[in-house]
């Protein structure tokens, strides 16, 4: 006589046991909606911010993300924790762009490239932060937890191996440091956010910088 209950015969399930290899749909399903609004709202709120700046409404990045206000906050229970969010992903991203330029063979231009890239993303780098302290946000706080760390440091391995990179080519002078490359950037970011409007002067400005990193 077999041991096993009638109930679990074959062909049968036992109540409350899912079957090998089957999926759960319901759960999987709402887990995938819910990836595809997050990106979608992430996705609209980049837009909106880039053409109103940060301060723009929840209500108009929910509009063009096509989902209600309320799945917003869901995901976001605060305006601060959007704005941070599409903040780090754009910090992601440049330090995505900076590893990528590290590979590159020509490395004076990868180090240049990066640089530029970087003044053109500064104006609304400080936008956000700027946010960020509207909302209540201790903005030195918020930099030191979730994912902004780990990007900020691979962001700085990238940075340092372009600018090692860059002078060993001989096209970066050899007296620049990590420490003065870093002053440089957070000083090229509060110039080229102050005209930022005026294309032409921040073209100058930046040009004027980059000959002084050049080696003589």
């Amino acid at each position: 006589m077999s041991g096993d209950s009638p109930c679990q015969g074959r062909g049968t399930t036992v109540v409350g046991r899912r079957p090998a290899g089957k999926a759960v749909t319901g759960g999987g399903t709402l887990r995938a909606d819910a990836r595809q609004n997050r990106a979608r709202i992430l996705e609209s709120a980049e837009t909106v911010f880039d053409a109103q700046g940060p301060s723009a409404s929840t209500e108009e990045i929910a509009r063009k993300a096509g989902v209600a206000i309320g799945t917003v906050f869901r995901h976001f229970p605060t305006k601060a924790a959007l704005v941070e969010a599409v903040f780090v992903g754009r910090l992601a991203r440049l330090a995505t762009h900076a590893e990528k330029l590290a590979e590159s063979e020509e490395a004076g231009v990868a180090f240049f490239d990066f640089f530029t890239t970087w003044a053109e993303l500064s104006a609304a780098k400080h936008s956000f932060a700027d946010a960020l302290a509207d909302e209540g946000v201790d903005v030195r706080a918020a930099a030191e937890r979730g994912p902004y760390p780990a990007v900020r440091r691979e962001l700085a391995a990238a940075v340092e191996t372009l600018l090692t990179r860059a002078q060993a080519a001989g096209a970066v002078r050899a007296d620049i440091g990590m420490p003065e490359l870093n002053a440089l950037l957070i000083g090229v970011a509060r110039a080229v956010e102050q005209v930022r409007d005026a294309p032409a002067v921040r073209r100058r400005l930046l040009g004027a910088i980059l000959d002084g990193l050049r080696r003589p």
